[in-house]
């Protein structure tokens, strides 16, 4: 995941406009430690707000929570959206796929703009296995039982209805659930509007 300051362009406010982060990409394990040395990186901005703007398809889950411990730590918000078009800035909707939901869970404030895409799918990984006659094997696994306990516990100290981790967790493999206006609200995960 990328992380980079963008002026948020809001009428005529030229030089005081607030500039917020945008988070680019796949949450990888080093992602919680590359947000933290970012933000000492830029820590002289007078115009930086606690907002991150999420736009991502997703990553590994254990480091999602490490870097959703850290955005409650430092009290910051998170919007699904990105910044870039065509070379027009932003901010536009996004997507906030998979792991990029247990980030975004750590936010004080969740807010996905209609339009934006926030989705979910049941927990992976493939290991490999080792070389056989037709190639490399692997092996795929799905979360257990107490890793879904502690993401239902982590929803939970977040805010989050634990329903959301399960729903997840009951999805058929490869499937990828969008979740509804209705289900972000029930659910407590995500508003609509600032």
């Amino acid at each position: 995941m990328t992380f980079r300051v963008e002026p948020l362009e809001a009428g005529r406010c030229g030089a005081r406009c607030p500039h917020v982060i945008v988070a680019d990409g796949v949450i990888e394990n080093t992602t919680p430690q590359a947000f933290v040395d970012f933000l000492k990186s830029g820590a002289e901005d007078r115009n930086l707000k606690r907002i991150v703007f999420f736009n991502s398809r997703g990553g590994n889950v254990v480091a999602s929570m490490a870097f959703g411990h850290i955005l409650r730590e430092l009290r910051v918000a998170g919007v699904v959206g990105r910044f870039h078009i065509s070379g027009d800035s932003g901010p536009y909707v996004g997507e906030c796929l998979s792991a990029c939901v247990y980030a975004m869970m750590g936010a004080v404030r969740r807010v996905a703009p209609p339009g934006s895409e926030v989705a979910l799918h049941r927990m992976s990984i493939v290991e490999t296995e080792g070389e056989g006659w037709f190639g490399t094997r692997t092996r795929r696994s799905f979360a257990d039982a107490p890793m879904v306990a502690v993401l239902a516990r982590y929803a939970r100290r977040m805010g989050v209805s634990p329903a959301l981790v399960q729903a997840a967790e009951s999805l058929p493999p490869d499937t990828m659930h969008v979740l509804s206006r209705d289900e972000m609200r029930r659910w407590s995960f995500a508003v609509s509007q600032f």
